[in-house]
């Protein structure tokens, strides 16, 4: 599979996965650049692809305004899944709100019960998970696959813009006049979690505006066995 997938276009793989698993692919985007490419890619092919994404209760209101205005643009439906409610409420008043300022282990629970949990209802019973990662987007990225069998959800994960760079999807999002988040615009190349998300400086990092406060890996837990 990675073979073949190397050889085509983003558009191509797309099709390629959805034509050999027509009711078992799933997408998760999280609104991002890669991701709102990827949603255009599957809108404008008319694929079989269900199309999710995570509302972890924190986003920016940028975030919230491009869901409105992606699914009024491609007339597709993005199931939206929630954290469940007692296991927050339950931390908070434990930890309080903002916990995860305080250690990597109250930030990786926060994001495990905002994130991880919700995303494993999402993959439940699906074949195939699309995910807009790029190899360049961190050091934890360069040596990821096309395809790869994720273990923990039992399915195929697949990465169709995994060799494209900043330039070329920047590019393509001007040339097909894409929706994206404000904030892009603001220095925020990456967003997540309103509280958890500031702007980079020029030079930095892409992800370095992802968990500042940290010197880690910049991951969540979403692709932990692909980081890994």
């Amino acid at each position: 599979m990675n073979t073949a997938l190397a050889q085509m276009t983003a558009a191509e793989r797309l099709a390629h996965i959805s034509s050999l698993f027509p009711e078992g692919v799933v997408f998760s985007s999280s609104l991002g650049q890669e991701d709102q490419v990827i949603t255009h890619l599957v809108a404008r092919q008319q694929l079989p692809v269900n199309i999710f994404t995570l509302d972890t209760g924190r986003l920016f209101q940028e975030s919230y305004d491009l869901l409105d205005r992606t699914s009024a643009r491609y007339k597709v439906g993005i199931r939206v899944f929630f954290p469940d409610a007692a296991r927050v409420e339950a931390m908070v008043a434990e930890k309080g709100a903002n916990s995860f300022y305080e250690s990597v282990e109250n930030r990786k629970e926060c994001c495990f019960i905002r994130k991880v949990e919700p995303l494993n209802r999402a993959l439940k019973g699906a074949k195939v998970w699309v995910t807009g990662l790029r190899a360049e987007q961190s050091e934890n990225r360069h040596n990821l696959p096309f395809a790869e069998w994720d273990e923990a959800h039992q399915l195929i994960k697949v990465n169709p813009l995994l060799d494209w760079t900043l330039e070329q999807m920047l590019a393509f999002i001007e040339e097909q006049n894409i929706p994206y988040n404000a904030l892009h615009d603001k220095g925020f190349p990456s967003i997540g979690c309103a509280p958890c998300t500031r702007a980079i400086e020029p030079g930095e990092d892409i992800r370095a505006g992802r968990w500042w406060w940290e010197a880690s890996q910049k991951e969540c837990g979403l692709h932990h066995e692909s980081a890994k």
